[in-house]
Protein backbone atom coordinates (compact mmCIF):
# COMPACT_ATOMS: atom_id res chain seq x y z
CA UNK A 1 0.00 0.00 0.00
CA UNK A 2 1.68 3.10 -1.12
CA UNK A 3 -0.93 5.46 -0.04
CA UNK A 4 -0.40 4.30 3.97
CA UNK A 5 3.40 4.68 3.41
CA UNK A 6 2.98 8.26 1.46
CA UNK A 7 0.76 8.85 4.47
CA UNK A 8 3.27 7.60 7.57
CA UNK A 9 6.11 10.09 5.94
CA UNK A 10 3.37 12.95 5.49
CA UNK A 11 3.41 12.68 9.31
CA UNK A 12 6.80 11.77 9.94
CA UNK A 13 8.77 14.63 8.42
CA UNK A 14 6.87 17.63 10.13
CA UNK A 15 6.73 15.66 13.38
CA UNK A 16 10.80 15.46 13.04
CA UNK A 17 11.71 18.79 11.92
CA UNK A 18 9.24 20.47 14.50
CA UNK A 19 10.83 18.23 17.38
CA UNK A 20 14.15 19.11 16.61
CA UNK A 21 13.30 23.05 16.46
CA UNK A 22 11.70 23.02 19.97
CA UNK A 23 14.44 20.60 21.39
CA UNK A 24 17.04 22.95 19.86
CA UNK A 25 15.51 26.06 21.69
CA UNK A 26 15.36 24.22 24.73
CA UNK A 27 18.58 23.35 24.60
CA UNK A 28 19.81 27.10 24.00
CA UNK A 29 17.25 29.14 25.69
CA UNK A 30 18.94 32.13 27.27
CA UNK A 31 17.63 34.55 29.70
CA UNK A 32 14.01 35.03 30.57
CA UNK A 33 13.27 32.54 28.11
CA UNK A 34 14.75 29.54 30.11
CA UNK A 35 11.58 29.57 31.98
CA UNK A 36 10.24 27.73 29.39
CA UNK A 37 13.14 25.13 29.17
CA UNK A 38 10.52 22.09 30.54
CA UNK A 39 8.05 23.35 27.63
CA UNK A 40 10.20 23.10 24.93
CA UNK A 41 12.05 19.78 25.90
CA UNK A 42 8.98 17.98 26.55
CA UNK A 43 7.37 19.31 23.18
CA UNK A 44 10.36 18.24 21.34
CA UNK A 45 10.34 14.64 22.71
CA UNK A 46 6.74 14.26 21.98
CA UNK A 47 6.63 15.82 18.98
CA UNK A 48 9.59 13.36 17.74
CA UNK A 49 7.99 10.34 19.67
CA UNK A 50 5.04 10.67 17.76
CA UNK A 51 6.23 10.43 14.39
CA UNK A 52 8.70 7.80 15.13
CA UNK A 53 5.51 6.05 16.50
CA UNK A 54 3.49 6.56 13.55
CA UNK A 55 6.05 4.59 11.68
CA UNK A 56 6.31 1.63 13.53
CA UNK A 57 2.74 1.19 13.77
CA UNK A 58 1.02 -1.83 11.68
CA UNK A 59 -1.06 -1.22 8.48
CA UNK A 60 -4.69 -1.48 8.77
CA UNK A 61 -5.12 -3.64 5.67
CA UNK A 62 -1.95 -6.25 6.70
CA UNK A 63 -3.40 -9.79 5.89
CA UNK A 64 -6.39 -8.82 4.67
CA UNK A 65 -8.47 -10.18 1.73
CA UNK A 66 -8.96 -7.14 -0.43
CA UNK A 67 -11.75 -9.05 -2.44
CA UNK A 68 -13.91 -11.19 0.53
CA UNK A 69 -16.05 -12.16 -2.15
CA UNK A 70 -14.94 -14.24 -5.10
CA UNK A 71 -17.55 -14.32 -7.03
Amino acid sequence: MSLNRTARGIVLVPSLLLGAAFLAAGVWADGPAAANRPLALGLGGLLMGAGLLAQLLPDSGAGADPDPDPD
